[in-house]
């Protein structure tokens, strides 16, 4: 037996770190024996995951090892979407693909090939190794997310860059505001930390529109309808203004605006919020007064609110909030979202490697069944590459995402370890190795580390890592280009040079041997104790000329989302839908079909409130439709507390096969552009509900 270091992969705030067993001589009746895996458990000396993993990890030596791998290429033999493949060989899905993109290419310009990627594999090589692949072909480039972006880019608008503090400094903290954030599930390494700042006396306020598990365990859980955080902030700093809780020297010495934005404030008195928001006027007025009381308070939140027209104006002024009552003058103050941006220090060289620069179309992420059914679109995508995703489930408006995919004009090859709903409709299947099959490096956006992943067992069957996906796909296009065919070893080499001023030491062999290693950031890191945002003077922007020339608003104020509980929708369309992460055992899509994780749950329901249960003659176990123009679903109806009157939740996460019609969470939700940022507004989606005539177990 044997023990190899490694982290997780997944797109997780945490990237905790494993330990993998290995049975080297396992009795097998074809010699020579395969080393197996036989045992993976978190690392006890990791310093953020300490030796904890959550429910779906524990459990991967089962995705790892499952009858339903895909181990070999796969070539489609029926209809796009019947899930009819044969296996063919690795060459022949070469030369297949070589002479099919060729043809595209030749035929409609580069720009006609898309690839397609998001961070079902967050590790350095795999998030990274397609870069210069697609610079040299030409293919129109991917542009926006669905997480992350918008949140990113509102943060900047007020501090210059989406720097924030360390989420660790959190334990230091004596008011944690968790603003649309559900740690205590999906964080769930930093909880420690949260209930550590509460063994010293902190409050812990949730801020959310459903009754997460986080906010079970609040001191203070406040549920607004959904998109109007916006004015509860705003009725905060009325508040603050009001009663002298501004920090008014930390504002004078390190900000700007902040005439322009209490002038905004005044006009949100707490009753006009409480109206807006669903509250009670109390409520503001204690949320207001809790988190002002206890200095230091520390602002956390990561993507959840950024899904919504104005999701990126949510960060731009949430990151006003610590300015405002001086939170980062002391350790534990301030605000948390993403620490990628550190940890992207350690990636710069692995992509382009700075090749001479080529301009070519960008499409959205967001946008992909637009895209995908626009024929005014010249060109036309006519050839899809996708990996590490599988945007029929992950995105927005996935009927139409399914329509463009169903195209028999449309060349699809997917990079998958499993059939799932995307690779479906592929025209080649190309197996994929797991994270225990791969050596990398991985970052984290929740922490300041990056930690090593060793290779605990060689590929199996035919499966294959992005790095050398990417190689054979050169091959294939007959691409010379030397940097192409860098090993694995080479591209680490570069990466990980130990020279950059947050990665100092930080090197291929240094890392490998420690197994985690933090980046060159103090453990009291207090970045703005003395202002040094990042904008121009150093202050943080509390109204913007920027901004306000952009037609964006000088200071952010409350606007309704066009398809929000007080938009136009509403009217047709009175429930505000979330599609929220319920299930411990698989949070995303990428374990749903596994049986110790879709297996042990429920399958995909809707909650309603009782009073929207009442006035629709609807009790629990019913079938019901979820409709509204874009989609309908048939499920189950449940009864409970998650959601408050207006608001319905369907869990993210199920595929294709666990509903009766085929439809997911996302065939429902909205893939309206933010108003800036790069995101989309998938949370802002109305619904209807209503009894339906066929049960959803019967499957009519």
């Amino acid at each position: 037996m044997k023990t190899v270091i490694g982290a997780c992969h997944h797109d997780c705030p945490d990237s905790c770190g494993w330990v993998v067993t290995v049975d080297e001589t396992p009795a097998q009746s074809l010699q020579p024996a395969v080393p197996v895996a036989v045992k993976l458990r978190g690392n006890p000396a990791h310093p953020f995951s300490q030796g904890e993993l959550c429910p779906k990890v524990n459990s991967f030596l089962e995705r790892v090892y499952s009858p339903d791998r895909v181990l070999t290429p796969l070539r489609r033999t029926g209809p796009k979407g019947s899930r009819s493949f044969e296996p063919i060989s690795w060459q022949d899905a070469l030369d297949e693909i070589g002479t099919r993109l060729t043809t595209v290419i030749d035929r409609s310009g580069s720009e006609s090939f898309m690839g397609l990627w998001d961070a079902g594999n967050q590790s350095v090589l795999a998030m990274h190794a397609h870069e210069r692949f697609m610079h040299a072909v030409g293919a129109s480039r991917m542009v926006d997310n669905v997480c992350g972006q918008a949140a990113g880019v509102g943060w900047a608008t007020t501090y210059g860059s989406s720097e924030g503090a360390d989420p660790m400094t959190i334990r230091h903290s004596k008011c944690v505001v968790l603003w649309g954030t559900n740690p205590r599930l999906t964080n769930r390494h930093l909880w420690p930390f949260i209930e550590e700042a509460r063994s010293k006396g902190a409050t812990v306020v949730c801020i959310d529109p459903l009754r997460t598990l986080t906010a079970a365990e609040a001191d203070l859980f406040v549920q607004p309808l959904p998109g109007t955080d916006i004015a509860l902030m705003l009725g905060l700093i009325h508040v603050w203004v009001r009663d002298g809780r501004v920090d008014t020297a930390y504002v004078a010495d390190h900000s700007t605006g902040f005439n322009e934005l209490a002038a905004e404030a005044a006009q949100w008195n707490p009753s006009r919020v409480a109206n807006i928001c669903g509250l009670d006027v109390e409520q503001v007025e204690e949320l207001a007064r809790v988190i002002a009381d206890a200095p230091p308070a520390h602002f956390r939140s990561l993507i959840g609110a950024e899904h919504r027209e104005h999701g990126a104006q949510f960060f731009r002024l949430l990151t006003a909030l610590p300015v405002l009552l001086g939170s980062w003058r002391l350790l534990g103050g301030g605000a948390s979202r993403s620490t990628g941006v550190f940890t992207k220090a350690v990636a710069e060289a692995v992509g382009l490697q700075n090749p001479p620069q080529r301009t070519t179309r960008s499409l959205s992420m967001n946008a992909m069944g637009r895209w995908l059914t626009d024929a005014s679109l010249a060109p036309q995508v006519e050839a899809l590459l996708v990996w590490n995703f599988n945007p029929l489930v992950s995105l927005p408006n996935a009927e139409l995402i399914r329509q463009g995919l169903s195209r028999e004009d449309l060349f699809t090859i997917v990079h998958e370890q499993f059939l799932t709903d995307t690779a479906s409709y592929a025209d080649i299947v190309l197996p994929a190795t797991t994270q225990i099959e791969a050596t990398d490096v991985v970052g984290s956006w929740g922490s300041f580390h990056v930690n090593w992943n060793e290779a605990a067992i060689a590929p199996l069957g035919e499966s294959v890592s992005n790095t050398e996906l990417f190689r054979r796909l050169a091959q294939a296009m007959r691409l010379d280009d030397p940097a192409l065919q860098y090993s694995d070893d080479e591209l680490l080499d570069r990466s990980l040079t130990g020279r950059h001023p947050r990665a100092k030491g930080i090197t291929k062999t240094a890392l490998r041997d420690a197994g985690t290693m933090r980046l060159t950031v103090d453990h009291d890191y207090m970045p703005h104790v003395n202002g040094g945002f990042a904008n121009a003077d150093g202050k943080a922007w509390l109204s913007s000329s920027v901004m306000q020339s952009a037609g964006l608003g000088a200071v952010v104020t409350y606007s309704p989302a066009v398809e929000g509980p007080h938009g136009e929708v509403a009217s047709v369309f009175p429930l505000s839908l979330m599609t929220p992460k319920i299930h411990a055992r698989f949070l995303n899509g990428s374990y749903a079909h596994l049986p110790s994780h879709g297996g042990k749950e429920t399958g995909p329901w809707v909650e309603l409130s009782p009073g929207d249960a009442a006035v629709r003659s609807i009790n629990e176990g019913d079938s019901v439709e979820v409709f509204n123009d874009r989609a309908s679903l048939l499920l189950t109806a449940r009864i409970g507390h998650l959601v408050r009157d207006g608001v319905v939740a369907v869990p993210f996460g199920w595929n294709a096969a666990a509903h009766t019609d085929g439809r997911t969470a996302n065939a429902l939700t909205n893939d309206k552009p933010t108003s800036f940022g790069g995101g989309v507004a998938y949370s802002d989606t109305m619904v209807q509900v209503r009894r339906a005539s066929s049960d959803p177990s019967s499957g009519q």
